[in-house]
């Protein structure tokens, strides 16, 4: 759940059940961990270890390329490589690993401000883990108890109420909190900066324009009508 949730999860979960305790050592500062799976699988076709099912590293590869897709704001690629990606995991017949695909979609709308209810979890969430249970309530903005404990360790401060989001290193992650801090109504200008900046730096466009959005709205509050018109000119250029 580091730069996507199914993606990790994938990752742990196989890593786990075929003991390749090389795996631990891959840097996971990468911003797809999609490659730390194909890393794997690479290391353990050099150890002379059991193949990685085809699977996994297609649904992997489906996850991070309509997650880039929706980002950017390719509409066709996103959903024809959320559907692979769906079935990918529902071959395996199990609900959390299809759980994982659809919370990771609704991770990328969180992020891009898109509100909505996470229809697709609802019909595996008795299937589903506590952990993706807790993951979809911190997606809507709920409240968490002792579930906290089960998010992602960079999803935990913002979940107890904490509002700074700049010590987040994965920049999706970072966008997916503040979009659920946004979701509270409890956004800093300093958290809607940090989510400008970051969509910006990775040339994210449909999270961009919703954050710019915020942002001159948040101009024209304060009564800086020049700052708004400054911010409205940049969206302009995003979407010539």
């Amino acid at each position: 759940m580091t730069r996507l949730l199914q993606a990790r999860s994938l990752i742990r979960s196989f890593v786990q059940r075929q003991s390749h305790d090389s795996c631990g050592s891959v840097n996971r500062r990468r911003p797809f961990p999609a490659l730390v799976l194909a890393t794997c699988a690479m290391l353990s076709a050099c150890a002379g270890g059991p193949k990685v099912p085809d699977w996994s590293i297609n649904a992997v590869g489906h996850t991070e390329r309509f997650t880039e897709a929706y980002l950017k704001g390719d509409t066709r690629i996103e959903a024809r490589e959320f559907t692979l990606a769906r079935a990918e995991t529902a071959r395996t017949g199990q609900p959390e690993l299809v759980a994982r695909i659809e919370l990771t979609r609704c991770a990328t709308q969180v992020a891009s401000l898109v509100f909505e209810s996470c229809t697709g979890f609802e019909p595996l969430r008795s299937d589903a883990s506590d952990v993706e249970r807790a993951y979809e309530k911190y997606l809507s903005g709920q409240s968490l108890g002792s579930e906290i404990a089960l998010l992602p360790a960079h999803h935990r401060a913002v979940a107890q109420g904490g509002t700074n989001i700049a010590g987040i290193e994965d920049p999706f992650a970072r966008l997916v909190a503040a979009g659920v801090l946004m979701r509270r109504s409890a956004a800093t200008p300093a958290a809607v900066a940090a989510a400008v900046d970051t969509a910006s730096r990775q040339g994210w466009r449909r999270p961009l324009l919703a954050w710019l959005g915020v942002q001159a709205r948040l101009a024209d509050e304060r009564g800086d009508p020049e700052e708004a018109a400054r911010v409205r000119r940049r969206m302009d250029l995003v979407t010539f």
